[in-house]
């Protein structure tokens, strides 16, 4: 029988601790997350075509040219080798042009940005499926999903169905912080008074982790839901047992759960106010409130009009009628 001694044991603790840790990252369910681990891989590799090489060869110099070695060939005069040159320059330039291209080429092709082009890398994506749209609100410290489209909302409780690709718009209520479902995608960060954008498809049904990968805050630790990714008929089972057993979401409501809570229990809402997501995004909740993009509208068509006046293209009466257009214009802009 092998023993251990106690400072061996010592020295295995941090594998033992490396035994617990999930793989989700590098194994995960969903086809954007699986080509992101892929690229991981790629990019290690390459890499590892210049470590592991350059890591042997300092052990084996410092071994073959020890002090003791009396048999090892000494040269004092060899200042050059154009082969050896070679080596040391044109390896690691070809593996820093193949990272550049591969980076080049999935930095758009994963971009979150972009429309989903494939379920995964057998079944390309029909012309007529319309994605899933979720829009996910961060708020301090919980997660509000809104699902536009099927008009309900939840909180700490995401469910999308497998094989369907999913459009997030995501937001935030006052804190910088960052949407993430490893099992699914890269994080993507939310931003109060800002829109971001993630494409994704989950492609095996089973419950998933999501939180906040960026600080936020008291209550940053609690900040989790759980993702499901279930069948289409689940989803939509889903969505009737929410329908038949929330509340309804308006402005009122939402203020009251805007403040900050720690460790929200899920919650269902059967409803949901149709412009509530335009005005958390806009900050334009609270009454009395004007919504951004009215007042971008507004000051658009108020400097458009003093460039016009100033060349000579109108009045001051031309000016005023410029101001109160832009006013109609940023109240029809909530669509």
């Amino acid at each position: 029988m092998i023993s251990l001694s106690p400072r061996r044991l010592t020295l295995l603790l941090p594998a033992l601790f490396l035994a617990g840790c999930k793989t989700v990252v590098m194994n995960p369910s969903g086809d954007v997350a699986r080509q992101q681990a892929s690229l991981i891989e790629v990019s290690t590799g390459l890499m590892l075509l210049i470590i592991v090489p350059v890591i042997f060869l300092t052990l084996f110099f410092a071994w073959r040219y020890r002090r003791n070695n009396t048999k090892a060939k000494y040269d004092p005069e060899w200042d050059h080798s154009t082969q050896l040159e070679l080596v040391i320059w044109g390896a690691p330039l070809l593996i820093i042009i193949a990272l550049g291209a591969i980076t080049w080429i999935s930095t758009h092709l994963l971009d979150p940005y972009r429309p989903l082009a494939r379920i995964d890398k057998d079944r390309p994506i029909a012309a007529d499926v319309k994605p899933l749209t979720v829009e996910v609100v961060a708020l301090d410290w919980k997660w509000l999903f809104i699902y536009p489209e099927q008009g309900i909302a939840t909180v700490n409780e995401l469910y999308t169905p497998t094989d369907m690709p999913i459009r997030f718009k995501i937001t935030s209520s006052a804190v910088m912080n960052s949407f993430y479902i490893p099992a699914l995608a890269g994080q993507i960060y939310a931003m109060p008074g800002m829109e971001t954008k993630l494409h994704a498809v989950m492609n095996k049904e089973g419950v998933y982790d999501g939180f906040s990968a960026n600080y936020s805050g008291a209550g940053f630790s609690h900040m989790r839901f759980k993702y499901h990714g279930v069948s289409e008929q689940g989803f939509n089972d889903w969505v009737a047992k929410v329908k038949a057993s929330g509340t309804a979401l308006n402005k009122a409501t939402y203020l009251d759960l805007e403040k900050p809570s720690e460790k929200e229990p899920v919650r269902y809402y059967a409803s949901v106010e149709p412009t509530l997501y335009h005005d958390i995004l806009n900050i334009c909740v609270n009454p009395g409130q004007m919504c951004m993009d009215k007042m971008m509208a507004v000051d658009h068509n108020r400097i458009n009009a003093a460039f016009a006046e100033r060349n000579g293209e109108g009045s001051g009466q031309n000016v005023a009628e410029h101001a109160n257009h832009g006013d109609m214009v940023g109240m029809g802009s909530k669509n």
